[in-house]
């Protein structure tokens, strides 16, 4: 493939960022969240640089864990939505998978489905997000109907934070949560990436970081680098043709940009087909051979477009950093309006990926 558009995946920072997270919660189990093909970043290969260090790994299908369990991934695996019928509830139990269970459904599939060996589950617990659980009153009824069923192993209580990464916090959540477990005699589990940079109460013991493993921030208005991390994905492209504006020429789809001097701009080949998002306006950050430049214009299928204006240098197969080391993610997704998980998720499968060790 010889179109010049590439994601860089750097595993060694993949590394780096999961240690911060442990030097953060050392006294804490830290299972890196891997779900969604490890945020677009690749879940096995993820899995596999962090093999020796991670104490296990968090996700959502069970064909991506079997994934893992075939490639040699010994550590735990917990499923954060659980099974999706009683054949999976098998499947787990025969593979050493980690069961969350957050519905009455899930509890029946528990008591009718056949396994080969012992099963672990957690226990999701709704405080407040109102997306999975159960109503954490229901606790010792839920321990209760547990314990009556062979082979059925509750170990961890679980919940979700909906506004740790935000000026609301885990001040209700939080309080909820411990208040129910009190006395359950289990694990605990609830941080996340904001919670585990921002509220050492709760790191509990196990931590769930996602999005800080791959070098961004949860936080508004700031980055991962500014919290100790390194970017692990590049999105980077070549300009494949120049073009000189005078006064008043237009540029793209819709004209929506319009040059008010001579300028020259580059076209890149890398468009919203591949993962950039088609909303970001006018003057986006990107870098040019290392230098800082913008986008003009609209965001079209295979193409954008950067100003070369004040890069003599730069032209055909010049390198564009849409975004990485100096163009954090972050930035890009601000001026989509949108988040870095997106952005990350967003990379299509015609970008081809390159990995770094």
């Amino acid at each position: 493939m010889t179109r010049p558009v590439c994601v860089d995946i750097d595993l060694a920072a993949i590394r780096h960022n999961y240690l911060v997270c442990k030097q953060k919660a050392p006294n804490s189990r830290t299972f890196a969240v891997i779900k969604a093909d490890a945020y677009g970043h690749g879940g096995l290969v993820v899995a596999q640089a962090l093999a020796d260090v991670a104490d296990g790994f968090a996700l959502l299908n069970i064909e991506d864990a079997l994934r893992l369990r075939d490639a040699g991934i010994t550590q735990p695996i917990l499923l954060l939505e659980g099974p999706f019928d009683t054949a999976e509830v098998t499947a787990m139990s025969e593979y050493r998978l980690i069961c969350a269970i957050h519905s009455d459904h899930q509890l029946d599939w528990l008591r009718h489905a056949p396994l080969p060996r012992p099963l672990e589950v957690w226990l999701k617990l709704n405080s407040g997000m109102n997306r999975l659980g159960f109503k954490p009153q229901r606790l010792p009824e839920l321990l209760a109907t547990l314990a009556s069923l062979p082979s059925i192993t509750p170990t961890t209580a679980m919940t979700h934070f909906a506004t740790a990464d935000d000026a609301r916090g885990i001040a209700t959540q939080w309080p909820s949560f411990t208040a129910a477990t009190r006395s359950c005699g289990l694990a605990l589990s609830a941080a996340n990436s904001a919670a585990l940079f921002a509220y050492p109460e709760c790191f509990a013991d196990v931590v769930r970081p996602g999005l800080v493993l791959y070098g961004a921030s949860p936080f508004d208005g700031q980055t991962g680098t500014e919290l100790g991390l390194k970017p692990a994905m590049t999105l980077r492209a070549d300009i494949i043709a120049v073009q000189e504006l005078q006064t008043g020429d237009s540029v793209g789809y819709g004209s929506l940009f319009c040059a008010e001097r001579p300028m020259r701009i580059g076209v890149v080949a890398c468009g919203y087909a591949d993962g950039y998002p088609r909303i970001v306006p006018t003057g986006t950050p990107v870098s040019v051979d290392g230098q800082p430049s913008r986008t003009i214009g609209r965001v079209s299928m295979d193409m954008l477009t950067v100003d070369l204006t004040e890069l003599p240098l730069a032209g055909v197969g010049s390198r564009v950093e849409l975004w990485g080391p100096n163009v954090p993610i972050e930035w890009v997704a601000a001026a989509a309006g949108t988040l870095a998980y997106e952005l990350m998720c967003a990379i299509t499968a015609r970008v081809p990926r390159r990995l770094l060790s």
